[in-house]
């Protein structure tokens, strides 16, 4: 008998390694498939790229961006979505204020570093911010994760870029869910805090299951697989 889909989206600049850590404990009760983004400039399209590769039905969780665009499939298609895991990640669409504009200019600003100095000096100025300071010392992990966003090319960058800016709000989405639905948050995350995925929650119609990971930043997954790997596990038993 073949095990259910579960369709793994990686984050902006992120590949398959951002879930490797986590693979041996999903796999064991599903068929796990990690999708790249490849030059799609927006959410939408990338929801149709998935979609257009996917099974009638399958499970879906996304990481940070992923996570945004995990939403967008089930905006898409949510018949064919059997559950969904939403993780250091958001739903609103970019502010139209001067939150907005500062939010615009910090990720033009790691562009132009790419665009000037090349993918791995912009990876190693953003990975500061993007894991709880207790791992920044550890510079085997800190090169990993570089190593993982240089592996994108500053034209990906620029496209993804364009696609976080111009992201449509979910708000309506979270509102419709009606799979088992985890949110997944971690108490270093700069970029998706806590306090956001709680306004996630607080949308849903049913209780998600809720997960929150102390001593971890953005990157979840490579910081405490066996710590996500359970919530995970979790989900996909509800």
């Amino acid at each position: 008998m073949s095990k259910p889909q579960l369709i793994l989206l990686p984050g902006l600049m992120c590949n398959e390694d951002v879930w490797t850590p986590v693979w041996e404990d999903l796999s064991h009760t599903h068929d796990c498939v990690v999708i790249d983004h490849g030059r799609a400039d927006s959410l939408t399209v990338m929801a149709k790229n998935i979609l257009r590769q996917a099974p009638e039905e399958f499970a879906l969780a996304g990481h940070s961006m992923g996570g945004r665009v995990a939403l967008e499939v089930y905006r898409q298609a949510p018949e064919r979505v059997t559950r969904i895991a939403l993780m250091n990640t958001g739903y609103k669409a970019r502010n139209s204020g001067d939150a907005g504009q500062k939010e615009k200019q910090t990720r033009y600003e790691l562009l132009n570093i790419a665009m000037e100095s090349g993918v791995q000096a912009m990876a190693e100025k953003w990975v500061t911010g993007m894991i709880a300071p207790s791992r920044l010392t550890d510079t085997a992990f800190v090169q990993s994760i570089v190593r993982m966003f240089n592996t994108k090319s500053v034209d990906i960058f620029k496209h993804q870029i364009a696609a976080l800016l111009n992201r449509p709000d979910a708000s309506a989405v979270l509102k419709s869910l009606k799979v088992p639905t985890l949110i997944l948050c971690t108490e270093f995350d700069l970029w998706s805090p806590v306090s956001q995925h709680l306004e996630m929650a607080q949308l849903m119609q049913s209780k998600p299951i809720w997960a929150q990971i102390d001593g971890v930043g953005h990157m979840c997954t490579m910081e405490d697989p066996k710590k996500v790997g359970m919530a995970m596990r979790n989900w996909l038993n509800a």
